[in-house]
């Protein structure tokens, strides 16, 4: 093994005579090997000052492009060299696997990387992971890494988005607002991570306030908005509790205001218990039995 500098062996990286870089992302963690060629660094994708990283993470891998700048490393294997495509796919695939069942309109698109990298052709399917310490996100780093006859591991950013019909202010609006309809357009939008919390039932505007100006362009999210009350402290409700299929329903009167979707308490008229329940649009407050 070559020597390295402090520095770089404080982060856990070593220099082997046959040119490969290996990383060890803890004291406790098997050393992934990263086979780069020159330009060196090329193994290693550009990591956005965003990206869903550990400072302790995102050190390591820039000690690893480091490293590999003042290393003169040999090409792959004459068995062939490993696509690059098939890489940033292993990624990509990776992260569509975790996304929840169901969901529609979700992109997710894997940086390119440098076109002069040549990895040693992998003999069997490569295996995607987050790096260690790293979460799900909008922005994330995928370790692509072949196990099997090559021993090399690339860290590959990953961007989620999704395609939404965003409601979008036509004009500008202040603060305490009551949009209207006409206020608003609904228009494709693609939107950074999963498509959580913005607005795309035009009946929602109805029952709920702006909190904040906003101008016009905007894309519309649930926590720009405030639900209205919908029922005052005495007002006579209707209590509802559904078990099995079955629904029982009830008066009732509310013993403080509710706004949509709160949780308050409400008397049971018949038998004058308090219960809880939460508020829908159409005063009925939905007990849980």
């Amino acid at each position: 093994m070559r020597n390295v500098s402090t520095e770089n062996r404080r982060a856990g990286f070593a220099q082997h005579d046959n040119g490969i870089v290996a990383l060890r992302l803890s004291d406790n963690s098997r050393a992934d090997l990263v086979s780069m060629v020159p330009p060196a660094g090329a193994a290693l994708a550009h990591i956005p000052p965003d990206m869903n990283l550990p400072s302790k993470t995102r050190h390591r891998l820039r000690c690893l492009a480091a490293v590999s700048l003042l290393s003169a490393i040999p090409h792959a294997q004459a068995e062939g060299v490993q696509s690059l495509k098939s890489i940033r796919t292993a990624a990509e695939g990776f992260v569509r696997a975790q996304m929840p069942a169901g969901a529609q309109g979700i992109v997710i698109t894997a940086a390119e990387l440098d076109s002069r990298l040549r990895l040693a052709q992998c003999s069997r399917t490569l295996h995607a992971a987050l790096v260690s310490g790293a979460q799900l996100g909008a922005r994330m780093a995928v370790g692509v890494s072949c196990g099997y006859g090559a021993a090399w591991t690339v860290y590959v950013p990953v961007t989620v988005e999704s395609e939404i019909p965003a409601l979008v202010l036509r004009v500008p609006a202040p603060r305490g607002t009551h949009l209207k309809p006409s206020d608003v357009a609904t228009e494709k939008r693609l939107v950074t991570g999963l498509a959580v919390g913005y607005v795309t039932d035009i009946d929602t505007l109805a029952r709920n306030t702006l909190i904040r100006p906003l101008a016009a362009g905007a894309v519309l999210t649930m926590d720009a908005l405030l639900p209205d009350y919908i029922v005052k402290r005495g007002e006579a409700v209707t209590l509802l509790a559904a078990v099995g299929g079955i629904e029982v329903r009830a008066p009732g009167r509310a013993l403080s205001d509710g706004r949509d979707g709160a949780r308050i308490k409400v008397q049971n008229l018949g038998s004058l218990r308090v219960v809880e329940g939460v508020v829908d649009p159409t005063h009925v407050i939905h007990v849980t039995p």
